[in-house]
């Protein structure tokens, strides 16, 4: 007689996010989604990259499906971490007269950790403040409403100065005259935004792309914007942060170049992913071997994430 034995229990499917919405900076509503999780002394909230980039960290620039923010998510709640996720404020609008400042968006994220608060998935937990990218220079300027800071992709120098070494990456393999014109109309383009300037005027041997780079720089609606962050010092921000603060990079990140240490001055955790892009979803081939638009293929959802073993270390050391 074969002994009765319970059946193994199926796993509960993981929770759906939740939709809810909250004002931002000067009422401005922002909508945003939750991700439920237990286990955690800590709620996050999370900021997303430049430009037309959505809570899922999805961007109309990457040609195919890319929830990298989403998948983030899911894995903070794999960690025992529930999250806040929203979208900025000028995604579903063209509205040319909406404030997108600096002072603006760093409010929205002051916003965004005071609506996670009232929140019950939230309720007797401390606040991580999760940024991506641009996100994280962002999240610098909102840091002492955070209870511990997590940056990741956090530029590594003025966002100035990354801007014209990722140009210039892309550049390589240009002819020479191509390559010193289209380097010096950039370069001209951000000494117009410092110094309030004339616009310079593209040429025939400037690239479309670069073109329109450099005009969507100067638009009016995101001018004070630029200007704003153009030459902020994210390791000076960093060195001056009040609360606990890793700072994260995928070792094959293409866009955020990671440093190979951080500067002596800096006190918090340092990490370097192995095999790892921006969205610290896996990438097995070397930075070096490959382009930037050749990166993004490792963006998408058939993507999984990389080992993210010494990140949930950090993360469970946080009292």
């Amino acid at each position: 007689m074969i002994p009765f034995q319970t059946p193994p229990a199926i796993p509960a499917p993981a929770p759906a996010d939740r939709e809810v919405s909250f004002p931002g900076f000067n009422g401005v509503t922002l909508r945003a989604s939750v991700h439920a999780a237990q286990g955690s002394a800590y709620f996050a909230v999370m900021v997303a990259g430049s430009g037309p980039t959505d809570r899922d960290w999805s961007n109309s620039l990457i040609p195919f499906p890319s929830h990298g923010g989403r998948d983030f998510a899911a894995w903070l709640a794999s960690q025992g971490i529930a999250s806040l996720r929203y979208d900025k404020r000028f995604i579903g609008t063209k509205d040319p007269k909406l404030d997108i400042s600096l002072d603006a968006q760093v409010g929205d994220i002051k916003a965004a950790l005071q609506a996670a608060r009232s929140l019950p998935e939230a309720k007797g937990r401390k606040l991580l403040l999760v940024g991506h990218s641009e996100g994280a220079l962002l999240s610098l300027l909102a840091a002492s409403d955070a209870d511990a800071l997590l940056l990741i992709g956090l530029p590594p120098e003025p966002m100035g100065a990354l801007i014209e070494a990722q140009v210039g990456r892309q550049l390589e393999g240009a002819p020479e005259e191509m390559r010193k014109a289209n380097a010096d109309y950039l370069h001209a383009v951000l000494e117009a935004i410092r110094h309030t300037t004339a616009a310079p005027v593209p040429g025939e041997q400037i690239y479309p792309a670069l073109a329109r780079l450099g005009q969507s720089f100067l638009a009016p609606e995101s001018l004070s914007f630029v200007r704003g962050t153009l030459d902020l010092d994210p390791w000076k921000l960093v060195s001056r942060c009040p609360v606990p603060v890793a700072v994260v990079y995928g070792e094959e990140d293409m866009q955020s170049f990671p440093p190979s240490k951080a500067p002596e001055d800096f006190h918090g955790a340092f990490l370097r992913i192995p095999q790892a892009n921006h969205l610290l979803k896996r990438e097995t081939r070397p930075a070096s071997d490959i382009t930037a638009s050749q990166a993004m293929s490792a963006y998408g959802d058939d993507t999984p994430l990389a080992d993210l073993g010494n990140l949930a270390a950090w993360l469970k050391q946080l009292k």
